[in-house]
C-alpha cells in the first residue's frame, strides 16, 4: 500500500508558486496547440476543408478561455453552487481550485460554434481536431488530481491501494489514475486511430469522444468517492455520473447523424 506524501506545490519563490495542477494545464496547452496543428493538416488532406494553421491559432485562445470560464462555471453550478450563490465573489477565487470537466467541455462547444460561424468554417473540423488532443490535458489533469490528494477513491484492500493521509488512513483506489489512463490515455489512442483510418467522417471523432468518455468516466465514478458537498445524486449516482450519462446520449444522436 502506498501512502500518499507528494506536495502540489512544485516550487516557490516569495510570493509566487508553482502548482502541479497548473503545469498540468500548460502542457494541456501546449501540446494541444502543437498536435493540433498536425490533426489540420491530416483533416485538410483527406476533406479539403478551408481551416488555416494561423486560425488555429487564433482558435486555441478561444479554446483557453472557454476552458477556464466554462470550467470555473460548471463547477459553480453543478457541484458547490449554494455556497458561491453565498459567497458570489470567490466564483473569481479559481486558485482555490474547483473546476468541472463538463463545464470546461460545453464552454468549448459554445466557443467552437461561435468562432466557426464568425470565419466561416465548419465547426465539426474543429470539434474532431480538439476532440484528439484533449485527451492528453485530461492525462495530466487527472495525474494533478492524484499528486494534490483530491478525487480520490473508495476504500478497497486492494495491493495498489492508495493511503491520503489528509483524507483517513484508508486504503483508498486511485481513482484518478483509472482515470489518467482511461480517459487518457486510451481515449488518445481510440481516437487518434479513428482520425487517421480512411473512411474517416467529419463530427465522427467528437461524438466518438463524447461517447468514450462518458463510459470510462462513468465506470470511473463507481470506484471513486462523490463530491463531499453533494454527495451522491440519487442511490449511487453521482453528478458526474449523471452529466456523464447525458454526455453519452448526446454522442449517440450525434454519431447516428453522422453515419
Amino acid at each position: 500500500m502506498y501512502i500518499h506524501n507528494l506536495n502540489p506545490v512544485i516550487f516557490e519563490l516569495g510570493i509566487f508558486s508553482l502548482r502541479w495542477y497548473s503545469l498540468a494545464y500548460l502542457v494541456g496547452i501546449i501540446f494541444g496547440w502543437w498536435y493540433g496543428k498536425k490533426i489540420i493538416i491530416l483533416i485538410d488532406k483527406k476533406l479539403n476543408s478551408n481551416l488555416k494553421i494561423n486560425l488555429f491559432d487564433d482558435y486555441i485562445t478561444y479554446v483557453i478561455i472557454a476552458i477556464i470560464v466554462g470550467g470555473r462555471l460548471g463547477y459553480v453550478l453543478f457541484y458547490n453552487f449554494n455556497y458561491f450563490f453565498s459567497n458570489p465573489i470567490e466564483i473569481l477565487f479559481i486558485w482555490k481550485g474547483g473546476m468541472s470537466f463538463h463545464g470546461g467541455l460545453l464552454g468549448i462547444i459554445i466557443a467552437t460554434i461561435f468562432f466557426s460561424h464568425k470565419k466561416k468554417l465548419n465547426e465539426l473540423t474543429l470539434l474532431d481536431t480538439v476532440s484528439c488532443v484533449a485527451p492528453v490535458g485530461i492525462f495530466f489533469g487527472r495525474l494533478a488530481n492524484f499528486v494534490n490528494g483530491e478525487l480520490y477513491g473508495k476504500p478497497t484492500d486492494l495491493p495498489w491501494a492508495v493511503t491520503f493521509p489528509l483524507i483517513d488512513y484508508q486504503g483508498r483506489h486511485p481513482s484518478q489514475i483509472y482515470e489518467a489512463l482511461l480517459e487518457g490515455v486510451l481515449l488518445f489512442l481510440i481516437l487518434n486511430i479513428v482520425i487517421k483510418k480512411n473512411k474517416y467522417k467529419q463530427g465522427e471523432c467528437a461524438a466518438l469522444f463524447l461517447i468514450f468518455y462518458s463510459i470510462f468516466r462513468i465506470t470511473s465514478e463507481f470506484f471513486r468517492e462523490p463530491d463531499l458537498q453533494i454527495g451522491y445524486i440519487f442511490h449511487y449516482v453521482s453528478m458526474g455520473s449523471l452529466l456523464s450519462f447525458i454526455m453519452f446520449c448526446s454522442g449517440i444522436i450525434m454519431y447516428i447523424k453522422i453515419k
